[in-house]
């Protein structure tokens, strides 16, 4: 465990924290740093648990599984985010399942250039993840328009305006209490 506050171990938990870890555990029966830095406050682990997972891991989300990693992996990197980027661009990098498609890909989000690996709706949501998390007041309907007119649906486009926007968040919370990977099982996917 690691972060520049206190964070209590499971050994310390009382019961309300207990509850929250339990609710925060990974399918690898960890609870990972970026939730367990909220342990000297369970009601905002749990809170951020519910939003992390309707915005990543919801059966009703339509936006490709790895694409929406690939937004997280591009937002984090944006925010120059090494935990969220360590976590999620492995998890993109297993579900795009390609070692020469994934080097490619993370060389272009690493470049900040996504137009080096995407085109079309996948390039026009990146463009507005960039414009979105950099400089959140310029924002205009324009933007959205450019998502449509690109191909993604309504519910799509609130899908990934709510990653970017998780993303700006999580990203905030980790890098401003200092929190690493030290302890964690990096990505969401068991390693064989």
């Amino acid at each position: 465990m690691s972060a520049w506050i206190r964070m209590l171990s499971d050994d310390e938990a009382d019961a309300p924290l207990k509850k929250a870890l339990d609710f925060a555990r990974t399918p690898h029966g960890t609870v990972d740093n970026v939730m367990r830095v909220h342990s000297l406050r369970p009601s905002t682990m749990n809170g951020h648990v519910v939003l992390y997972r309707a915005c990543l891991h919801d059966d009703g989300n339509t936006v490709p599984m790895w694409f929406q990693e690939v937004i997280s992996s591009y937002v984090s990197t944006l925010n120059d985010c090494p935990y969220s980027y360590a976590n999620h661009w492995a998890n993109a990098r297993h579900l795009i399942g390609d070692d020469a498609r994934a080097d490619m890909v993370e060389n272009a989000l690493q470049a900040h250039r996504p137009e080096d690996a995407f085109d079309g709706a996948e390039l026009a949501a990146l463009r507005y993840a960039a414009k979105l998390t950099l400089y959140p007041g310029k924002i205009e309907k324009a933007d959205v328009d450019a998502l449509r007119a690109a191909g993604w649906d309504d519910g799509e486009i609130l899908e990934i305006n709510q990653i970017v926007g998780y993303f700006n968040y999580a990203n905030r919370l980790l890098n401003g209490l200092g929190v690493t990977t030290d302890g964690d099982v990096v990505g969401y996917y068991k390693k064989d």
